[in-house]
């Protein structure tokens, strides 16, 4: 029997604010001391009053904005009851009915809502003992709703980082699923109807993008075997184990109305195309380049696929404003080749440089983005120009990063640089003719592999300075 899988995604992000979205306390995601961002409003003293954090709604206003969702003209705030631990006041101050943000699409998968609302307390089991941790408590969070409209776990996962890009584009969220910044909730059902959905199973715990995608495919798997022998898939919440990647249950679903939810009598009712700051057209134009835009602009430019979603990453400033100073030379030149072998040396050079200082028992600075791409940039000419061999830029570019200077004075004085004096290139050639007269025989008679041998020979004997096209052109008119 055929069964459809359907799965919805739910996604919390905690929010880059300078403080809490009801409060003062500062929002600190790395501080590591238990319980220091807190008072009386995040820790529900009798008596307090919220107060509503305007830059993380203007966070939720420019994501809604970038995927194309409507903006809501009126919203509020409303309790969401339950009781456990985490949840200092008994209710978390979340949004129901009226959400800020609705509709809208991000690669392709149609959203349902974006909403705005508190994070809870972080809850800490060790030894035995169950310790609650408030700093979390308050922080302003983001969740995202997806339709159920995602048919596999690979669309899924492509999904989640997406948007921890578009966030991280923004601003408005570092996105860290390790740091539990972003937090990944799955809703899968399987179905022999094409006609309905399945009974719907949720899936918690999950802290990686290849998690989101091992557990929803587990979970689908689960559930058709389950199906297969007869049984009934309850309606529930899973958790992810990563260590023997499974789902296991930990509690039955609840319904919103397990939840009384009923507007916040403490928070003022928002009337937001009240609000000029958030006009749709203020909005618009505040948006910086968005990672589609990015991604097809540098494509356009004959950027590698594999290459781009290197270069696209915003939290990596350097490499973001080297490659955008390298464009600009380039472009100036109508030169699309050089922009290309730039990506090629970013990703698979500098990108390794960067590492290498990072893990560095004392790690280095970061060379200026501006000052490096001009000799980055003339050193992607020279290998254009076939000035300096493949090898000998890397070379060239260690001594770069590290240093600075001129690329060229760099080739020279190491030696790098290529030559282009055919009478040079030929003496050196004829001198391993002679040596290799079995090698140039196999040429002969038709193997390719002989004359790569040749042209490797002629580049040691010319110690480098030999621009292989040339020495190629010259090998074979001298054998012919």
């Amino acid at each position: 029997m055929m069964y459809r899988p359907t799965i919805g995604l739910e996604v919390h992000a905690e929010l880059k604010t300078r403080t809490k979205m009801f409060c003062d306390s500062a929002n600190d995601p790395d501080e590591m001391r238990p319980n220091i961002n807190v008072c009386p409003v995040c820790m529900a003293h009798p008596g307090t009053l919220p107060i509503i954090n305007q830059e993380a709604v203007k966070h939720i206003m420019r994501i809604g904005t970038a995927i194309k969702g409507k903006i809501a003209d009126f919203s509020e705030f409303d309790r969401k009851s339950y009781f456990y631990p985490d949840i200092p006041k008994g209710y978390q101050i979340s949004q129901y009915e009226h959400p800020f943000i609705s509709g809208g699409e991000l690669l392709g998968v149609a959203i349902t809502r974006v909403h705005l609302e508190e994070d809870t307390a972080r809850s800490i089991h060790t030894a035995g003992k169950s310790l609650v941790d408030f700093n979390r408590a308050g922080i302003p969070l983001m969740e995202l709703v997806t339709e159920p409209v995602l048919k596999d776990a690979e669309t899924a996962g492509r999904f989640a980082r997406e948007l921890q890009l578009l966030l991280r584009t923004l601003g408005a969220s570092e996105a860290n699923l390790e740091k539990g910044e972003m937090r990944i909730e799955a809703n899968i059902s399987v179905s022999a109807d094409e006609s309905k959905f399945g009974t719907k199973v949720e899936v918690k715990n999950i802290n990686s993008f290849r998690s989101v995608e091992r557990a929803i495919a587990f979970e689908i798997e689960r559930q058709i075997a389950l199906l297969e022998t007869g049984g009934k898939v309850a309606q529930e919440t899973r958790g992810w184990d990563e260590t023997k990647q499974v789902t296991f249950h930990q509690r039955f679903k609840e319904g919103s109305a397990d939840y009384r939810y009923f507007p916040e009598p403490d928070l003022p009712k928002l009337f937001l195309s009240e609000i000029s700051e958030f006009s749709s057209e203020k909005l618009e134009a505040a948006l910086p380049e968005l990672p589609w835009e990015r991604r097809a602009r540098y494509e356009s430019l004959g950027v590698r696929k594999e290459y781009v979603g290197v270069l696209i990453q915003p939290e990596n400033k350097f490499i973001n404003d080297l490659f955008e100073n390298v464009i600009k030379n380039a472009s100036n030149n109508n030169n699309t080749t050089l922009i290309s072998l730039a990506a090629n040396y970013i990703v698979s050079d500098i990108v390794g440089l960067m590492q290498d200082d990072t893990n560095a028992p004392e790690p280095a600075s970061t060379p200026d983005a501006m000052d490096f791409s001009k000799g980055f940039s003339k050193l992607m000419r020279m290998i254009q120009e076939g000035d300096v061999s493949s090898r000998g830029a890397k070379d060239i570019l260690v001594r770069l990063y590290r240093a600075g200077g001129d690329p060229e004075l760099i080739a020279k004085e190491h030696g790098l640089i290529q030559s282009h004096d055919a009478e040079v290139l030929l003496s050196a050639i004829r001198e391993v003719l002679k040596e290799e007269v079995r090698a140039v025989e196999e040429y002969r008679v038709g193997k390719a592999a002989a004359l790569q041998y040749l042209i490797g020979k002629s580049m040691k004997a010319t110690k480098g300075a030999g621009n292989p096209a040339m020495l190629k052109d010259l090998i074979i008119k001298e054998i012919a």
